[in-house]
């Protein structure tokens, strides 16, 4: 059994975090010990790390809740579970190609100051207005 402190050792949650996630409902079936603290099994520490990664995906708590519910059905939501995973995928995906987009971008930006303060291109700017303009 996990203590609170130790779940967030282990799954690098805050105190807070992992607190509002119990209030919440998300980690359903938490037992209690002699004190009324919460101590967590080996499963609810794995559930706690798929909590942690959902949100990561950008799920929102009441997507988490809707997904856990799902779960809580058994075999049968397994479909409607692949889905919610497949639209935070495809997200995720248009995430990731914008990042690219904007490493390139100043990946390009650095290659182009470069250039300028190597004395390879002359720097011409957007925003400076040029008496030829």
């Amino acid at each position: 059994m996990y203590t609170m402190m130790q779940v967030c050792r282990e799954t690098n949650m805050t105190y807070q975090a992992l607190k509002y996630y119990c209030n919440e409902g998300l980690i359903p079936n938490v037992k209690r010990d002699g004190n009324n603290r919460r101590v967590f099994s080996e499963k609810d520490v794995k559930w706690i790390k798929d909590l942690v990664c959902l949100k990561k995906c950008g799920m929102s708590i009441q997507e988490m809740k809707a997904y856990l519910n799902l779960c809580l059905q058994g075999a049968s939501t397994i479909p409607q579970r692949k889905q919610m995973l497949a639209q935070k995928q495809a997200a995720l995906r248009i995430s990731i190609q914008e990042l690219e987009d904007s490493v390139a971008y100043i990946d390009w930006k650095q290659e182009f100051y470069d250039d300028v303060l190597s004395g390879k291109r002359p720097y011409v700017s957007n925003l400076i207005r040029t008496e030829e303009e």
